[in-house]
């Protein structure tokens, strides 16, 4: 049991009493002593011994505190010349003990050379929590912790690039979101939970990087390929790009200059053509970096490597090196967003298209489908192609995609028919086909033949460019 003395005068007095009696720690007592009948409430918790006494009084202080042994004072008084008389006389009896002082006068010399006094300022403490309640200011645990912001609760607008994402999509590098908080809930989220409108995010890690958090979590829609990370990533691996390098190259520019404030980091694996790494690096300028390797025999590890050393979010790639080795187990696992080179390019894309799926995964690439549609300046098309006609399931998912479109001020167009999704795509041209960024997708033709997954023919076409956007599954816990 550890006893605690409180030197009580005043509201603020009478509604900290009030206080701990509601919450009742039992490992704790208080004695209180009071000159003010208004100083305590009507009603005293158990655990709260009233001592009538006059803390001003250096031979009451000495009496109560030879009594009892303390482990912390407590010292809350109306007057300004009551708090140094009162401060004094407990220094007096013990120079040792933790004291708190609480300070509503702004005196800045109370306490302040006493290093076992904490000093609690009224007006500072009132104007932190008006300033919590300002518009784009994140509330900061202030004593919690190191009191350094280490630790933010952030509020997901409408429109932010973290809503309708799931957790496991977003790169927490030296930060976390610990917990989200919903309709009064507390959710402890795992990577396929998802971000939704009005949640509280309460995430830590360093200051600074929380800061930088906080600031894109508000960025509204518009700003692809955040939250993912910032910067544009060419993998032009010249076993199989090399006749087509300097195209891709002019795609990645395009799609540089589509979006606002964005760096191209060009990364050339398997060089065997120097004239042509030439012409590429003078293409170098201010927001363009070409690097080359040379040594082929790490070459997963140094993706890894440039990916989070660049702040990357969008990976520009063709088919064939998606599917060599391990790059796409690479990409998978870092989990950015994939763009695939096709036979028709960039510059030249009218529209962009989602093949309906189920629910979770739709939800998943949502936000990041309006996002590089309106940064591209694409009609965006929700696709339902089912041989079957089973429309009726999906309702769900068009509503989700409409309200979308009305918090983006965008348009949707919603196709539905009875049809073989695969030939339907095959006749469509000028299109940017966005689907979701899975484990295990095949580039083989013969998955045709035993899969009626999307995912798996989703890559035996070249035809169209691709947008793999990253999907958490509830496997990923």
């Amino acid at each position: 049991m550890k006893n605690i003395l409180i030197l009580a005068d005043g509201s603020i007095a009478r509604h900290f009493i009030e206080w701990i009696g509601r919450k009742r720690v039992s490992e704790n007592h208080y004695y209180v002593t009071c000159f003010h009948e208004n100083s305590t409430p009507e009603k005293m918790a158990k655990n709260i011994t009233l001592i009538k006494a006059d803390p001003t009084s250096y031979a009451r202080i000495r009496h109560i505190m030879s009594e009892t042994m303390f482990v912390q004072v407590f010292i809350i008084v109306q007057a300004h010349e009551d708090a140094y008389y009162v401060l004094k006389n407990v220094r007096l009896v013990d120079d040792k003990i933790r004291i708190v002082l609480v300070n509503p006068w702004d005196d800045g010399e109370i306490g302040k050379d006493d290093k076992n006094v904490t000093v609690l300022n009224v007006d500072e403490l009132i104007a932190a929590h008006l300033y919590d309640h300002l518009p784009n200011v994140p509330v900061v645990a202030q004593n919690v912790g190191l009191g350094k912001g280490e630790i933010m609760e952030v509020l997901v607008p409408f429109g932010s690039t973290f809503a309708f994402r799931h957790v496991g999509s977003i790169l927490q590098r030296k930060w976390k979101i610990a917990a989200i908080y919903r309709k009064e809930k507390q959710i402890l989220p795992t990577n396929a939970t998802t971000i939704l409108p009005n949640d509280t995010l309460l995430i830590v890690g360093k200051p600074l990087v929380l800061d930088g958090v906080y600031k894109t979590i508000n960025k509204r829609i518009g700003l692809f390929p955040e939250p993912f990370g910032k910067a544009l990533y060419l993998l032009l691996d010249l076993r199989f790009d090399r006749e087509v390098a300097l195209l891709y190259l002019e795609e990645s520019l395009y799609m540089l200059e589509k979006l606002e404030n964005r760096k191209l980091f060009v990364r050339i694996l398997h060089p065997n053509d120097f004239d042509l790494i030439e012409k590429i690096k003078s293409y170098e300028n201010e927001h363009v970096n070409v690097s080359v390797c040379y040594d082929n025999s790490s070459v997963e590890h140094l993706i890894e490597y440039d990916i989070q050393e660049q702040d990357v979010g969008l990976v520009l790639v063709s088919r064939e090196s998606f599917l060599s080795g391990m790059m796409q187990q690479t990409l998978y696992l870092l989990k950015k967003v994939v763009y695939l080179f096709g036979q028709q390019r960039l510059y030249n894309i009218k529209r962009s298209v989602v093949l309906m799926e189920n629910e979770q995964k739709m939800e998943s690439i949502s936000s990041t489908a309006f996002d590089v549609s309106e940064s591209l300046g694409l009609e965006l098309s929700l696709c339902d192609f089912d041989p079957e006609g089973e429309f009726e399931s999906k309702h769900i998912i068009i509503e989700h995609y409409e309200t979308l479109a009305h918090i983006f001020s965008m348009e949707i167009k919603i196709e539905q028919k009875v049809s073989n999704p695969v030939r339907e795509l095959a006749h469509m041209d000028n299109i940017l086909q966005i689907a979701p960024f899975e484990k295990n997708m095949h580039g083989t033709s013969l998955w045709k033949l035993v899969s009626t997954h999307i995912k798996d023919f989703l890559l035996t076409s070249n035809k169209h460019p691709k947008l793999l956007v990253p999907y958490a599954t509830d496997e990923e816990h």
